[in-house]
């Protein structure tokens, strides 16, 4: 680990790796630290990513991983534990003890899924519970669909009605929907019941019921939940950095760090791109960040080359 790079890459998913080929091909030293937990590894494919359509993410990554190393990129597998500024970039401390230095950072850590505490949820997320109609939609279309309710459920459901006619509302302990609401859902045929939800029924590792609390099963081969997403961001709090709470239709649904659209954050030379900075963002959308944010940070650090050319220029006394 002992060196010094012109970039580290902190986190190794779409947008990192996007970033670290367009650095390398830039034929900047780069080195791409990750931990080995991709958010999406329990996703049994990526989903509107053009030309990679369907491809897992396992191997989504793996060619990443191929391309980004094909132009001379370097990776180490290990988790960042923390950032700090030194002369000449960051010096940048693994869990490990094993340490690295940088002129810059691109941190694309992602984000953290937190579930709704419903026995059987976190067991079956990402495969038959779900948050992303974009994302798993045409997967469960025409099937039978339950929504967790929350303060985000009846917008779910009727979003989620494009896919199925099949909806089931679970209010759980969410707000009572609106006499606008309910008129809306009647509408789209969408039933709505009352009670919390105690679990999930599952046979052979697949749902196929809601169970509430008074003992009765809804079945349903689908539950949409809302998680609440949160940046991973300690290497970013090392450096200063504080997350900010990110808001959908006046509710709290997540955090990320603040970025400008160049992905450059308050800390001069650390740029973010991907999940950390925008929870919204899905893998295509992460990986053209990564590549918007290399690029930005290769500007800067042409900038930097140009100053120190010059400088070095002056002092030999060269015109």
């Amino acid at each position: 680990m002992d060196g010094h790079y012109d970039v580290v890459v902190i986190g190794g998913g779409a947008a990192g790796l996007s970033g670290a080929l367009a650095l390398s091909r830039a034929r900047r030293s780069v080195l791409v630290v990750d931990d080995g937990t991709p958010r999406n590894a329990r996703a049994g494919h990526v989903h509107n990513y053009l030309g990679r359509e369907g491809a897992t993410p396992a191997e989504l990554l793996a060619s990443g991983r191929a391309e980004v190393a094909g132009y001379g990129g370097r990776f180490v597998d290990g988790r960042v534990a923390s950032a700090e500024r030194v002369d000449g970039g960051f010096r940048v401390v693994l869990a490990d003890g094993g340490s690295v230095g940088a002129r810059r950072l691109l941190v694309t850590t992602g984000l953290v899924d937190e579930l709704p505490d419903v026995p059987g949820v976190a067991e079956l997320f990402g495969s038959d519970v779900l948050h992303c109609p974009y994302c798993h939609g045409w997967e469960v279309r025409d099937r039978p669909v339950g929504v967790l309710g929350g303060p985000m459920g009846v917008r779910q459901a009727l979003m989620w009605r494009q896919w199925t006619a099949d909806v089931t509302l679970f209010q759980h302990t969410g707000p009572a929907p609106t006499d606008e609401e309910l008129k809306q859902l009647a509408a789209r045929d969408i039933a709505v019941v009352s009670g919390v939800v105690e679990g999930l029924e599952v046979t052979d590792g697949r749902l196929t019921g809601v169970r509430l609390g008074t003992g009765e099963v809804v079945p349903r081969e689908a539950l949409v939940v809302a998680p609440r997403f949160t940046a991973r961001a300690d290497v970013l709090t090392s450096l200063g950095l504080e997350t900010v709470p990110q808001e959908m239709n006046g509710h709290v649904v997540g955090s990320s760090v603040a970025a400008d659209p160049t992905g450059a954050t308050a800390v001069p030379g650390v740029w973010v791109a991907g999940n950390v900075a925008d929870l919204r963002a899905q893998v295509i959308a992460s990986a053209a960040a990564g590549l918007n944010a290399a690029a930005m940070l290769n500007a800067d650090l042409i900038t930097e080359d140009v100053r120190l050319a010059v400088d070095a220029r002056s002092l030999t006394g060269a015109r």
